[in-house]
């Protein structure tokens, strides 16, 4: 099946109608256990039910002109949750405004694929394609991998389970972990544990890695967390995961194994950079988000005292070390560099403040 539309989105949004096991709730109202006892502000998810009509999983491939290996890799991925998956399952194929022939070939394999589905969007962005899609799905688990299947398969059960099961709210794939395996290059493990550390030190994230293109999260959830997200591309899966951590939820992590891919076309200077304006803009926009009531909305106990001046600190620290090294640098060098360095360098240098500010924080 093939839906397309204008512009930024080519789904109709409907309402989430899958069910929770003992009440149906309507969406942005997350399902929680009652009688809920201990000091953890962690809320208590209803177990997913699984013997719902639609999908229990709709699992987005976003693509953009990957006609050489599309259909060899979609058909692994059907095999893959029809030989593995308990549940019942959709994939989405959410075409960004692709040129080559790849529409063509989804919808073709869509055509013998029962659950298979194409979506084709007309303006480019991997962020804007997976909101459109997850806020228009009537699955009660929503996740995403990428086309060129660099994630091993086998973690994707690993990765839905604590999310089915209501033990968690997101689930992410990660590359940093002590039990994952990745094959890459130097540079690019470099960066992405640099982006990791400056997203600790200036947003206080504790999530291992952001970038990794394997995630999940319940669509309970993510109806109420997706509208306060606004960047449309590679920064949607940091932006979607600060805020659900300012909200306190609960983010599961699954080390896997990943393989670089080597035709892969994304520039990594060009999206480190786009990533750093986000990281500001974020930080910007975190002011705006209405977190506490975000947090009774998901059923989140708010447990936020002394938190914004751990927050305001942790900024202000940063802030003045990279002035500090970035007017010491720009003496030598020009001023690109010297911001490149003072990047760098402060992530690294702040790292004892970060521990201390973070410690028994909620952020």
């Amino acid at each position: 099946m093939t839906l397309t539309g204008p512009t930024t989105s080519a789904l109709a949004r409907r309402t989430h109608s899958a069910r929770l096991r003992g009440a149906a709730l309507p969406t942005g109202h997350p399902a929680l256990l009652q009688g809920q006892t201990g000091p953890s502000p962690q809320p208590r998810r209803l177990p997913v039910d699984t013997s719902v009509v639609v999908p229990v999983l709709d699992l987005t491939v976003p693509v953009y002109n990957e006609e050489a290996r599309l259909e060899h890799n979609l058909r692994q991925l059907h095999g893959h949750l029809t030989r593995s998956f308990p549940h019942t399952f959709r994939i989405t194929v959410a075409d960004n405004a692709s040129t080559d022939s790849t529409l063509r070939i989804a919808e073709r394999l869509a055509r013998e694929l029962p659950e298979l589905t194409v979506v084709r969007f007309q303006e480019r962005g991997r962020g804007n394609a997976l909101r459109q899609v997850w806020q228009s799905s009537p699955s009660p688990v929503l996740a995403y991998t990428e086309a060129d299947l660099s994630t091993d398969l086998s973690a994707l059960a690993p990765l839905v389970a604590p999310l089915i099961s209501g033990h968690s709210d997101l689930a992410i794939g990660t590359r940093l972990a002590p039990g994952s395996r990745v094959t890459r290059s130097p540079h690019r493990e470099f960066i992405s544990r640099s982006y990791t550390s400056l997203l600790r030190t200036v947003l206080g994230a504790r999530f291992s890695d952001a970038q990794c293109g394997f995630k999940a999260v319940r669509a309970d959830v993510a109806h109420s967390l997706l509208p306060h997200t606004t960047d449309d591309s590679w920064f949607f899966d940091t932006e979607l995961l600060v805020i659900a951590e300012r909200c306190g939820l609960r983010v599961h992590e699954v080390p896997v194994d990943w393989t670089d891919d080597a035709d892969s076309r994304v520039d990594v200077v060009r999206t480190a950079l786009a990533d750093l304006r986000g990281m500001a803009r974020l930080n910007r926009n975190l002011r705006r988000i209405p977190i506490h009531e975000l947090r009774r909305e998901l059923g989140v106990k708010a447990t936020l005292r002394g938190s914004l001046s751990r927050g305001v600190f942790r900024t202000l620290t940063w802030t003045l070390a990279y002035a500090v090294v970035f007017l010491l640098v720009r003496n030598a060098t020009d001023p690109w560099m010297a911001s490149v360095v003072a990047l760098l360098l402060t992530t690294w240098v702040t790292r004892p403040f970060r521990r201390y500010v973070m410690r028994g924080s909620n952020f």
